[in-house]
């Protein structure tokens, strides 16, 4: 094929894929040279052609379905059925992105045949769906084309879109299984990144991936992933990778260093991982010699069930997690679970604003009730004396006693946070905003005008400083000055942000005896060193946003979270610090 043939060839696939054409033709002038190494060939594996004695599956389709999740969108699919497959027994799922014209392409509903025939992959079920596309209303106008927004974006949108709409659909008519561990998803290119970030975002839904001449590049936000899988708790994912040397290099970065990229992170943390390299372009000729060997790998020793790698890397700089140790939870039904805290002796106390309570959890796990008919509490934090501190409707600060007496400290405030020390207390004032000092007589004065309300504050181990949490991307560290004024504020912690958002979603924050900083975000539990950089993330409860976050339990080796309907923990190889206890020397810190 000559290059001018290819050129127009490409174009008119790109339509199939709602690619402008002037777009590929610019993409394939731009990689200049790399042209001419798309002409490799890969000689065809035998499981890709029809073998005597196999039984063919069925394509059926193509099926439009719209979405709520992509306002306006249509789109085609279709669903593979293995030959094999028996309504009564829930088979595995396999999604492929780009559709038919991808699995066709790759010859997978053959390979599939052959596979499952000679039982080196399970009965599985193949739902082929395309990139969604808007239609224009008027005449002679273009489409809006999803395919990008839709595979090359972060986040769990796409996920959902999975979860939500296709699998329900498509289990109307077919017994598929719930288990993620029976669940893949493929694609290349854009659906490459797509079917990786997707099981990223949700692996209780989804647990193998295959990625060819994926798009790990900055396309939106892609690039980012692997920072991502060398920072994050370990997820239960088993993924193929394969690229070509002689892959796009473009404004949005190179595939062929951002693959090996995302190879060494996933090799790094752990992860079971494998690969195919070669010297071709972005094309699927080497994706489809090679699929069969790399389906078989995917669904290996199938079904035992994929499991996270340990945390068993030092260069983590923190070795938080214990084997064995996930969350568990201890209550739910409730509305509006919050403001977690612990006492002296460990015991986690946090209110629930639906029902107008406050709870308390003994060291046995179990919930009671601490106080009840008590309105509007969204902060609580224990002090001296074992007397428990909390904001009433955002405008009073009141205090407990251990018989749950309750008096009122100071009123006609703004109030928002809370956290206490030895011998007073820090709150923030939204209404100034400020952060205000006040002593446990209920004296207060305006410690630290801030621009911006915090919604989150606790002081460093060695109360020297105290953190600010607000929603932007950083946290700010402010010197704990003489009778509490607090000097030098600044941005000082750099948060992972949630995908196109620019807020953190964060919704309180501990710190421990080594002086880290654990802030609950919409990423997760982000863990700041004292220098101010996220070293790890901690999963939140599958499923689930964190509502507020605190360490219990007599050693202080319980973390805590709320998350509205439930409350967690989870322990870990740490102690947390009691910030109305005495000081904690901590170490210096490691550049």
């Amino acid at each position: 094929m000559t290059p001018s043939t290819r050129l127009e060839w490409l174009a008119g696939r790109a339509w199939t894929f709602g690619i402008p054409a002037w777009l590929v033709i610019g993409i394939v002038w731009l990689s200049g040279s790399r042209l001419t190494a798309q002409d490799e060939e890969y000689p065809t594996p035998p499981e890709a052609e029809r073998q005597e004695g196999v039984p063919e599956g069925t394509i059926h389709g193509p099926f439009e379905l719209q979405s709520k999740i992509y306002p306006g969108t249509q789109r085609d699919y279709w669903v593979y059925v293995p030959a094999q497959y028996v309504g009564d027994k829930p088979a595995c799922v396999l999604i492929v992105q780009d559709g038919l014209n991808r699995a066709e392409g790759w010859a997978l509903p053959t390979v599939c045949d052959n596979l499952i025939h000679d039982q080196e992959m399970p009965v599985t079920i193949g739902i082929f769906i395309d990139p969604g596309v808007v239609q224009p209303s008027k005449e002679n106008a273009q489409p809006r084309f999803n395919r990008s927004f839709e595979y090359d974006s972060l986040g769990d949108r796409y996920a959902r879109f999975l979860i939500e709409e296709v699998l329900p659909e498509v289990s109307k008519t077919y017994n598929l299984s719930e288990d993620p561990n029976d669940r893949a998803l493929a694609g290349a290119s854009s659906g490459g990144v797509c079917a990786f970030n997707a099981a990223w975002e949700r692996p209780d839904q989804f647990r193998r991936v295959l990625s060819t001449i994926g798009t790990f590049v900055g396309l939106r936000g892609g690039n980012q992933l692997s920072a991502l899988v060398r920072k994050s708790e370990p997820k239960p994912l088993r993924i193929f990778l394969q690229d070509g040397n002689s892959d796009l290099n473009i404004y949005a970065g190179d595939w062929w260093m951002a693959n090996q990229d995302m190879l060494s992170a996933l090799q790094w943390a752990g992860y079971d991982v494998n690969h195919v390299w070669g010297s071709g372009g972005h094309n699927g000729k080497h994706a489809a010699a090679i699929l069969p060997d790399a389906l078989r790998w995917l669904w290996r020793d199938y079904p035992s069930a994929i499991r996270a790698a340990p945390n068993q890397r030092p260069e983590r700089r923190v070795d938080l997690l214990l084997e064995g140790a996930d969350w568990e939870q201890l209550s739910t039904g409730h509305g509006a679970a919050r403001a977690p805290t612990a006492s002296a002796d460990g015991e986690v106390f946090f209110s629930d604003s639906k029902v107008n309570r406050i709870y308390r959890i003994g060291q046995d796990g179990k919930t009671r009730i601490f106080v009840d008919q008590i309105s509007g509490i969204s902060a609580l934090s224990f002090g001296p004396g074992d007397w428990l501190y909390g904001i009433q409707d955002n405008q009073k600060i009141v205090r407990w006693n251990a018989k749950a007496e309750m008096e009122v400290l100071i009123s006609g405030v703004g109030a928002n946070a809370l956290v206490t020390l030895p011998d007073g207390f820090f709150f923030s004032d939204p209404s100034k905003p400020a952060i205000q000092w006040s002593d446990y007589s209920g004296n207060a004065q305006v410690a630290l005008s801030l621009r911006t309300a915090s919604i989150g504050i606790f002081p460093t181990a060695d109360q020297a400083f105290l953190h600010l949490i607000g929603d932007g991307q950083m946290t700010s560290h402010a010197r704990i000055g003489v009778g509490g004024m607090l000097e030098h504020n600044q941005q000082y912690g750099y948060l992972e942000m949630p995908y196109v958002n620019p807020k953190s979603g964060a919704s309180g924050c501990v710190v421990d005896q080594q002086g880290r900083l654990y802030v609950a975000t919409t990423v997760g539990i982000q863990v700041l060193d004292q220098l101010g950089r996220v070293n790890f993330i901690i999963a939140a409860p599958a499923g689930e946003v964190i509502s507020g976050i605190a360490f219990g339990g007599a050693a202080r080796d319980m973390l805590y979270v709320t998350t509205n309907r439930s409350v967690f923990r989870r322990k870990l190889n740490l102690h947390g610090t009691t910030s109305f206890g005495s000081p904690v020397e901590m170490p210096r810190p490691r550049l």
